[in-house]
């Protein structure tokens, strides 16, 4: 019997996880608040059309520019006194699209009639943060304002909207600098339910922007225990379409940073060891902007004394035994960060289980099978936990000896309910050799595959998988 380590990290705030590509809206046509009904659930989406064909983003993979152009001025009507005294310096997305500006909207046009009662959701503004004021407002034939949300006399604001609407409406910040402003849409079901997408954040900068940052998160604060797996991750601000990364260390006693070669994404993960005690590193974006620099720091080994001793065995051919093992600097498998399937119902990663040994120098040659569950599933530090049937694999055989007759086992699915295949919750084979073979040394392997639900909580999992020979 053996055991390895298996660290399966399901999904980081901004991480590779969720390694969807930023980016950043600053002309052209888009439905800033595209409210749709999936697989029941009611959910808030960007669909952009500054791109073509379009695209569907999640509104954290966003940012709306309102460009330096948008400044006016309050005009000098009554009826716009709402936007603050006449001559005020304003930002504005119009009603009326403008070429050279983003022309935001909101657009309820992939809901089906009849799913909702009155055919109708509501779409609240529940919050607005930021250095000025905001308000959306459009203007009937007569050029009188009709205001939609406005942050200035309190939130939340609440709209009734129609299946099949599409509209326009002005965006007026009174400030320029970063907002954050929170929508959320509510419906009743035509049976009663009620549906809700919760909060969600729509990023907006406004006017002048100063150069943004890159800082480094992960990094932890105390020491790293050698073999650890170490995740840095760049964070900017404000988020941009900037998706150009290299990352640098210098290690004590070196002049100057050097490039790691190859890593170029937003997340650089690494293995701790006590080479790269003192280690410093930093991110540099394709810009020029170059994050503050982060150390490692790995614990000493423990102190004591140690002593070795000689040890003899004999082995009685005529019996022989059968061995299952795996290489003691080699028992941590730490598999990449999920990331979403291509349906987009699943986080899931994949990595390889590394090699393990079965020896049988058994002269009777009864045959043998290898084995491996994660029967206690996986956890967090924090109690978070999940099932091993969620990880599956395919077996592999590396090497065998002549003759051994090793059939790799059959592939262990992944649970997904409803359908067959509880991945390795189960005893689940990695390899075999039949009654009157088996006798030498085979090299086994196994791609794993993880395959969790999306609404896993966020968190690095291990677990144990047992293998077991027989």
């Amino acid at each position: 019997m053996a055991g390895l380590t298996l660290v399966a990290t399901t999904l980081f705030a901004a991480s590779p996880a969720h390694a969807a590509e930023q980016v950043t809206l600053a002309k052209g046509h888009t439905d800033a608040v595209d409210i749709r009904y999936e697989n029941g659930e009611l959910k808030l989406k960007v669909k952009d059309d500054t791109v073509s064909p379009a695209v569907v983003r999640d509104p954290a993979d966003v940012t709306f520019q309102v460009l330096p152009a948008a400044e006016t001025t309050v005009p000098d009507l009554p009826t716009f006194g709402f936007l603050g005294e006449p001559g005020d310096r304003i930002w504005m997305l119009p009603q009326v699209q403008d070429p050279n500006l983003l022309w935001p909207g909101w657009n309820t046009t992939e809901l089906k009639s009849g799913t909702f009662a009155g055919d109708k959701v509501t779409l609240s503004l529940i919050g607005a943060d930021g250095p000025g004021d905001v308000t959306l407002f459009d203007t009937t034939s007569l050029g009188v304002p009709n205001i939609k949300f406005r942050s200035a006399d309190g939130l939340p604001d609440r709209l009734d909207v129609p299946v099949h609407t599409h509209a326009h409406a002005g965006w007026v910040f009174s400030e320029q600098g970063e907002y954050t402003l929170r929508f959320q849409a509510d419906a009743t079901l035509a049976g009663g339910a009620t549906v809700s997408t919760g909060p969600v954040d729509y990023r907006f900068t406004v006017g002048e922007t100063t150069t943004g940052s890159v800082r480094i998160d992960g990094m932890g604060d105390g020491e790293y225990q050698p073999g650890d797996t170490v995740t840095l991750q760049a964070v900017q601000t404000p988020v941009t379409g900037n998706a150009t990364y290299q990352w640098f260390s210098r290690k004590p006693g070196e002049d100057g940073f050097t490039a790691i070669e190859g890593e170029t994404g937003a997340a650089y993960q690494f293995t701790a060891t006590r080479a790269l005690n003192g280690t410093e590193y930093q991110v540099k974006l394709g810009d020029g902007t170059t994050s503050e620099g982060v150390w490692l720091w790995v614990a000493l080994p423990q102190e004591g004394s140690s002593t070795a001793k000689s040890i003899t065995a004999t082995i009685n051919a005529s019996e022989g035994a059968l061995v299952i093992s795996v290489d003691p600097g080699d028992r941590a498998v730490t598999l990449p960060a999920a990331t979403l399937s291509a349906a987009g119902d699943r986080w899931e990663s994949t990595g390889a289980l590394k090699p393990v040994t079965v020896t049988d120098t058994r002269v009777a040659k009864p045959g043998w099978t290898a084995t491996g569950q994660v029967a206690d599933g996986f956890r967090t530090d924090d109690g978070k936990t999940f099932a091993g049937s969620y990880l599956g694999w395919t077996p592999t055989i590396v090497a065998q000896s002549d003759g051994q007759g090793v059939i790799a086992g059959p592939v262990a699915v992944p649970y997904v309910p409803g359908q067959p295949g509880v991945g390795l919750g189960d005893s689940a084979a990695l390899a075999a050799a039949p009654n009157g073979s088996g006798l030498g040394t085979a090299r086994l392997d196994a791609q794993l595959k993880l395959s969790v639900p999306t609404n896993t909580a966020a968190g690095t999992y291990t677990g144990t998988l047992t293998l077991t020979a027989i």
